[in-house]
């Protein structure tokens, strides 16, 4: 078969990071003989090289390939492509890792589209990716149709033909942002750049050690030395005006400014952080024109200007108010409407934990001018936000704890300025989501696992995140869980900080089954199993009861139904064959979601009784008392002693035997 797909990964001294990408790549839905793995071993010192020969030896569509070491990812990187033979080639980094059908999807996504370049989804664990890329897919994508810019590590996908037409390669030798250079040119140049969005293809992983080569400390000279090669790939192919400098505003705004505000650049150590400050000045002066820094938000300008008027010490005077400010949302309302789960909550900015007011009727910030102080910047960063108020914007997002892999939500919003006295404002953006699990996950359902809420909030000068959350107290929201498109969807609130989260097929005693009585239920010769559950159902769904015999272990399985009862609760009906459960009393339980990807059936506190007169009676089953867990516990070990004396004997008379 023609290999469809490359993948080519640089490898240095990655230690155990190496397995879970060695493992994504074993698991890949595209046949083995549609694709190779290529791995570029950068002179590594530890036990990889001996690691990924065995690997090699093991599966013909892997190679490696051993070189002395290069310094950085740009030569390794080069050395893949000569080597590789797919029509398409995907890079990897080798502590990252590729969802399971992430090549079969990119490269159908690219073909389908004659794309010369495949930006699949990204989720970063541990490290930020772009969001606002892969709110939705974009075909056909150019810098100026869509945030390409946004993304500029290597972890693409790009077309053979493409690279030998054009002759790209990556920057070589011990150097930064050879991606930057190498990915800048390729969307500039490409026929077409396809971006896939409904499935997340690459996770950008932080280490546990933080030994990223990204996270390492860099010398300030060499490192914007190298940025303005980046900048020197746009000027060669745009023309001047509004694209070029949107195009070059990224590398200010992310490489620059962004370094030097909040939180960020208070971490660093003072003489460092003077390092930065004085390369940054002259890249500022030296390449960016005066359409540069009035494209940036009003928070960003001021730290632009701050950096180019050389005042090192009023930077950190605006570092230091900003690293207050930031995003609250706080819930209002969590419930089932049809089988969407609606949920309602405020956001707002806050700093110090206080609601954030704003002055009416100021002058905000100038393009490109500097403000003479703290108390002018900040002036101007409110009479920003309060002119721009009916362009604000709040999303709800649904990421997934393990895997970070994030997704928007829909969402209507109304904005209120509420009177805060003294002349000032709040703006509080009030929304309400609906999330449907059926198609919550880019058009797909929810996956099994646990799915945190966030808000992001776009107000003036600041685009943040927070968690949705906290609420306390006697009006929190309480909502039941949810039976939806074969998924048990429990809303819950985190133990330790009080934030909304959804539990997806992995609760089980939080969903209240437990707290059911006997008088939730009815059973007899004519009537079918019935009882009440505090579950949410949009329509009759099947589910599975299963009875089984406190005296004998017999289990006995029958399908049912649930049906919507009212608001809160649905009710669980199933022919149970009484004339079957005499002569013992049968614990009941309920599979709620036959069809999830792992059925589980769950107690309820609830046990069968035939009765000796006919028919049969529900109780709640007997509370152990202390001598019967003492004989429980006693059968447990002795049927544990006597599967070990089995055990031993069948392999004793196994030894006896082949000898």
């Amino acid at each position: 078969m023609p290999v469809k797909v490359s993948v080519i990964v640089p490898v240095h001294n990655p230690g155990p990071y190496i397995e879970d990408c060695v493992a994504s790549l074993l698991r890949q839905s595209l046949p083995a003989d549609e694709y190779e793995v290529i791995f570029v071993d950068d002179g590594s010192t530890d036990a990889t090289p001996a690691r990924l020969d065995r690997l090699a030896a093991e599966h013909p569509h892997i190679q490696v390939v051993h070189q002395p070491n290069s310094g950085w990812s740009g030569k390794p990187r080069n050395v893949g492509i000569a080597a590789s033979r797919g029509e398409f080639l995907m890079f990897v980094d080798n502590d990252d890792y590729l969802g399971d059908e992430a090549l079969e999807r990119m490269y159908a996504y690219g073909v389908a589209h004659r794309a010369d370049v495949i930006v699949g989804k990204m989720a970063g664990k541990g490290r930020p990716v772009p969001v606002e890329l892969f709110r939705r897919n974009h075909p056909r994508a150019t810098v100026d149709s869509a945030p390409l810019i946004d993304s500029l590590t290597p972890h693409k996908m790009v077309r053979r033909a493409f690279l030998e037409r054009t002759g790209l390669r990556f920057p070589e030798g011990r150097r930064r942002l050879e991606d930057h250079v190498f990915v800048a040119e390729a969307y500039l140049r490409a026929d077409n750049v396809s971006v896939l969005s409904d499935y997340v293809c690459y996770y950008h992983v932080k280490r546990d050690d933080a030994s990223n080569a990204g996270f390492q400390p860099f010398d300030p000279v060499g490192y914007f030395a190298n940025l303005r090669e980046a900048l020197d790939v746009v000027e060669r192919y745009t023309e001047p005006g509004p694209l070029r400098d949107r195009l070059l505003r990224r590398w200010l705004r992310v490489e620059i400014v962004d370094r030097m505000s909040g939180r960020r650049l208070l971490g660093l150590p003072d003489d460092y952080r003077r390092q930065l400050f004085r390369e940054m000045h002259e890249v500022v002066l030296e390449r960016f024109g005066p359409g540069v820094a009035p494209g940036l938000r009003p928070g960003q300008r001021i730290v632009a200007a701050l950096i180019r008027d050389d005042r090192y010490d009023d930077l950190v005077a605006q570092a230091e108010w900003e690293a207050g400010v930031g995003p609250g949302a706080a819930p209002t309302g969590v419930e089932w409407h049809d089988g969407t789960l609606r949920i309602s909550f405020t956001a707002e900015y806050r700093r110090d934990g206080a609601p954030l007011a704003f002055p009416v009727g100021g002058e905000g910030t100038p393009a490109a001018e500097a403000p003479r102080d703290l108390a002018q910047a900040v002036a101007w960063l409110g009479a920003d936000a309060v002119d721009g108020f009916e362009k604000a914007t709040v999303d709800l997002v649904l990421r997934d704890r393990a895997s970070s892999a994030s997704f928007f939500q829909p969402v209507e919003v109304t904005r209120e300025r509420v009177p805060a006295g003294d002349g000032r404002v709040r703006l509080v953006l009030r929304a309400t989501a609906d999330v449907d699990p059926g198609t919550a996950a880019g058009g797909t359902a929810l996956h099994a696992g646990l799915w945190d809420a966030y808000v992001r909030l776009g107000l003036g000068g600041w685009t943040k995140e927070c968690r949705l959350g906290p609420v306390r107290g006697p009006d929190r929201p309480a909502p039941q869980a949810g039976i939806v498109a074969d998924r048990v969807v429990l809303p819950y609130w985190t133990k330790r900080h009080d934030n909304l989260s959804l539990d997806v097929d992995r609760a089980g005693k939080a969903l209240g089954l437990g707290r059911l009585t006997p008088e939730d239920a009815t059973v007899s010769e004519t009537h079918p199993l019935s009882v009440a559950l505090p579950l949410h159902v949009p329509d009759r769904v099947a589910v599975l009861v299963r009875l089984t015999s406190t005296a004998t272990g017999e289990r006995i399985q029958r399908t049912g139904t649930l049906t919507p009862a009212d608001g809160a609760r649905s009710l669980l009906e199933a022919g149970v064959p009484l004339h079957e459960v005499r002569g013992a009393a049968w614990r009941l339980e309920v599979c709620l979601a036959p069809r999830a990807e792992a059925p589980r059936f769950l107690p309820l506190p609830l046990v069968l009784r035939p009765a000796r007169t006919g028919g049969a009676l529900l109780t709640r089953p007997a509370a152990a008392g202390p001598l019967r867990r003492l004989v429980r516990r006693a059968r447990r070990v002795l049927g544990a002693a006597l599967r070990g004396t089995t055990s031993r004997a069948t392999a004793a008379r196994e030894t006896t035997r082949k000898a």
